[in-house]
């Protein structure tokens, strides 16, 4: 029988590259190495470990280890948005911080909030992401290089720079030719591949990031994907004063690599088309209305992969 989550007891961790600062209720903390020798002693002192949520920050990738022993055990644990904990923190009054005080309001930001678990992740999502990763970061190089080139006038250092742009374009090209490989073998990928694919103005770039960045597309509902990956408006009105609604926080990668396509898709997309002619024709501002379409196609995506509806373009 599966537990309910809401009743599952929670326990906070601060991450930092070396240690795991723990509160497992309100009076006690625990201190462990960052590693899994440490994990699997701490592992053995907790009483029906089965029965615990663990809820820990997003901090640039130190808290995989600990979150992945987690999952390799079946317990379940949330990373969730510093922000979010941070503003928890203030609305309770609670402004100073150590590493202890961080883990206290990481437990108690966990059994109020609503927490999504963690989903676990196969051998080729965990591939596929280091791929995707370490693609940004030579694209990030490529760029720095670039603007060093348009300051340098020597000869030998804009040979210099040509070499180490051709190296990394090289890197890149790799790494897309192997992305693009293990999308089109992996049974789990392909399918939803073939499908986004044939949508209209979509390059191979931008469904490799949906795919890999966004492996709950066809699993929530419209209004959760589009929360997800932050394109959904939030209101913003008090009494009489009706604000503007806003969108923030989300899945930044994805909004990224959805921008220029969608200029391409207002063009040549039919149904995305006349939903952007439509907006504008009623005053909205076009950057609103872009945004209002990157939402628009994603619920489309959602509902293709959801129903396994192949792509229409007559859908409206």
């Amino acid at each position: 029988m599966t537990k309910n989550r809401n009743t599952l007891k929670k326990i906070g961790v601060d991450v930092s590259k070396k240690k795991l600062d723990i509160a497992l209720d309100e009076n006690i903390f625990v201190t462990i190495d960052n590693k899994e020798e440490a994990y699997v002693g701490f592992l053995k002192t907790l009483d029906h470990p089965d029965e615990i949520h663990f809820v820990m920050e997003a901090t640039g990738g130190y808290e995989n280890k600990f979150a992945r022993f987690l999952q390799s055990q079946s317990i379940m644990v949330s990373v969730v948005n510093p922000k979010r904990v941070r503003d928890y923190a203030k609305s309770m009054g609670k402004l100073a911080k150590n590493d202890e005080i961080d883990a206290q309001v990481i437990r108690e930001f966990g059994t109020v909030a609503k927490l999504i678990p963690l989903r676990r992740k196969s051998q080729e999502d965990e591939r596929l992401n280091a791929l995707i990763l370490r693609r940004k970061q030579l694209l990030k190089h490529l760029v720095s290089e670039k603007q060093h080139l348009e300051t340098t006038f020597n000869e030998e250092a804009q040979s210099s720079i040509h070499e180490f742009m051709l190296m990394l374009e090289n890197q890149i090209r790799s790494i897309d030719s192997t992305i693009n490989s293990v999308l089109d073998t992996a049974e789990v990928y392909r399918h939803k591949k073939e499908m986004i694919s044939a949508v209209s103005g979509l390059g191979a770039r931008t469904v490799s990031t949906i795919l890999i960045q966004l492996p709950e597309l066809g699993e929530l509902s419209n209004k959760q994907i589009s929360a997800l990956v932050g394109v959904a408006p939030f209101c913003n009105d008090s009494g009489d004063r009706k604000g503007r609604k806003v969108i923030w926080g989300g899945r930044k990668d994805i909004r990224t690599a959805l921008y220029m396509p969608m200029l391409s898709a207002i063009q040549h997309n039919k149904p995305i088309k006349i939903f952007y002619d439509r907006l504008v024709a009623k005053g909205k501002n076009k950057k609103v209305a872009i945004i209002a379409c990157m939402r628009k196609l994603l619920t489309i995506l959602n509902s293709m992969i959801k129903n396994k509806t192949p792509w229409n373009p007559d859908y409206a």
